[in-house]
């Protein structure tokens, strides 16, 4: 406010009179009490003189930067660090600050890849497909880890916030840009009430008297406040449920391998589970590929990895390492608990058993936890769900990170009001992340309205959103190989198989959304072209309204 008096702006002084206050201010804060080695005549005029000068340019109002910096610099100069801190401050641009490490990028890029789609959705997969639910699982997290490495090329040569959709804002165009940065976002606002409505399953194993909406609204005030701290607190936080993921999945194949060949898991556990009670593809090669959407939705969440590189130390060493290691986790993390599962009790039993077009009434409880309860290890049932509650809070954590990030990025980019590009002192951008955050609060309301149906609709969003995410990755990819050859840029970490594996991945989105119309989840297939429409009426309104006259554009 000083600093605008000295401009004279103050309505109805003359120019001087500010000028003067600002100069006997800034003098004051610069001489403060003055010591030893500043009492002398020269010392006190050198001082005056900075002050003059920084006051004379803004008289001239020619050159206010180099006034501020003026300032700054002689107060800091002469020993008055705490005015030179307020004047540094005033003119400070906050950005995000590049507090995570290597560590914290391995276990998020782990974090967003276990969650409700393997602990909860998995019991759908397994009523449609089998034991072959395994084959769907490889199939899906092929494409993914494909995925992951053409966003980890465009990321590791080019790290920025926002992630893919500044690249498709660079690379493709203006609308790309817009499309990919809006649906990421919504995608992980869907993503963020699938797993808080997840979250209220879990708790109703222990408590079947709280209802859902008293849940998801305790864990989304929880997890909000986590991410308005430090990006650092967000990371150890999601370093240490990612850990107990991790832990609680090799314990869980480790002690279900012993209970199988020890014979301690009862008459029903057999290796043959996997080719009985109706033959290893009990509704043949169409249930492997209807179980494609929910694998899908298992898989979201890896693109987390892009959109912390903006905020991760070395990007390029840490973002490939963290991409390479994608496709070990899924053999493990993935097929590796599904199959110790599936020979643990006859996969029949597991779930509720529907037919393909209701398949999310099968997801009434997970069947990790399932099974420990039907091979009388309640105990072990117990701690599992505890895994899976904080497994889907980790993905929540992560969702409510992602999209505050991209909001911040499309406001950097223009497709934002301004307010979500800025950041408070702690490098966080609070702005972005509080309405991310409002967003999925409708999660609440739609738990308290449809509260057995809620998740099985939100899923079936999610997969539509995501299959948009992922083609505009593989597209975004295209044109961002093609402008490096164009420059001759050396490109620090190459997909495979270019250009074939983004059309694979391209044909692969297609049969999803074609999935999703044959298990019932119609609406969000029809969905997708009006959010996509939606997203274009937007951004022709905002491109018309730049070439509007400033009062009509206002």
């Amino acid at each position: 406010m000083l600093l605008c008096q000295a401009q004279g702006r103050i309505s109805g002084l003359p120019t001087a009179v500010p000028i003067a206050a600002a100069g006997c201010i800034a003098a004051c804060g610069m001489l403060g009490q003055p010591s030893a080695a500043d009492r002398t005549k020269g010392e006190c005029a050198r001082k005056a003189g900075f002050v003059v000068e920084a006051a004379f340019r803004f008289w001239r109002q020619e050159d206010w930067p180099a006034a501020y910096r003026i300032l700054c610099n002689r107060a800091t100069l002469a020993g008055s660090g705490r005015i030179a801190k307020l004047l540094q401050m005033k003119n400070e641009k906050p950005e995000l600050k590049r507090a995570l490490k290597n560590r914290h990028v391995q276990l998020i890029a782990l974090g967003g890849a276990i969650g409700t789609g393997l602990f909860l959705g998995s019991a759908g997969t397994i009523q449609m497909a089998g034991p072959a639910v395994l084959i769907s699982y490889a199939l899906g997290g092929f494409i993914a880890f494909m995925i992951m490495r053409q966003l980890g090329e465009m990321m590791a040569q080019e790290p920025v916030a926002g992630s893919f959709s500044n690249l498709a804002h660079k690379y493709w165009g203006d609308f790309p840009g817009l499309l990919s940065g809006w649906n990421y976002w919504i995608l992980y606002v869907l993503v963020g009430m699938s797993e808080l409505s997840a979250v209220a399953v879990y708790v109703q194993y222990w408590f079947p008297s709280i209802q859902p909406w008293q849940t998801t609204a305790f864990f989304f005030l929880l997890i909000t406040g986590v991410n308005l701290c430090h990006v650092s607190l967000f990371g150890e936080m999601e370093f240490w449920f990612a850990s107990i993921k991790i832990v609680a999945i090799v314990s869980m194949i480790l002690l279900g391998s012993f209970l199988l060949f020890s014979g301690h898991a009862g008459p029903d556990a057999a290796v043959s589970n996997l080719w009985t009670h109706g033959g290893f593809l009990p509704h043949g090669w169409e249930g492997v590929f209807t179980a494609l959407a929910v694998v899908a939705f298992s898989f979201g969440g890896l693109e987390l990895v892009g959109i912390a590189a903006a905020e991760t130390d070395n990007p390029r060493v840490t973002i490939p390492k963290a991409v390479n290691q994608i496709i070990y986790r899924i053999l493990i993390f993935y097929i590796g608990a599904l199959l110790v599962l599936l020979t643990l009790h006859p996969w029949s039993q597991l779930g509720a058993p529907v037919d393909k077009s209701h398949w999310a009434q099968a997801m009434v409880a997970s069947p990790f936890v399932q099974i420990f309860d039907l091979i009388g290890i309640p105990f072990a049932a117990h701690v599992l769900n505890f895994v899976v509650l904080t497994a889907a809070l980790s993905v929540y954590n992560g969702c409510v990170y992602c999209n505050s990030r991209m909001l911040f990025g499309l406001a950097l980019q223009g497709n934002a009001p301004k307010a979500f590009g800025t950041v408070s002192a702690r490098g966080v951008p609070v702005y972005a992340l509080l309405i991310s955050s409002l967003a999925t609060l409708i999660c609440v309301i739609i738990n308290y309205a449809m509260p057995g149906k809620a998740l099985g609709l939100l899923m079936s969003l999610v997969v539509a959103a995501l299959v948009i995410n992922w083609a505009m990755i593989s597209l975004t990819h295209l044109k961002f190989r093609a402008a490096m050859v164009r420059a001759g840029e050396v490109i620090h970490f190459k997909s495979l198989w270019h250009p074939f594996t983004n059309y694979l991945c391209l044909l692969v989105m297609a049969m999803v959304l074609a999935v999703l119309v044959i298990i019932g989840e119609s609406l969000a297939v029809m969905l997708a072209p009006i959010w996509i429409a939606f997203v274009w009426l937007g951004y022709k309104l905002k491109k018309q309204s730049k070439h509007l006259p400033p009062s009509m554009s206002k």
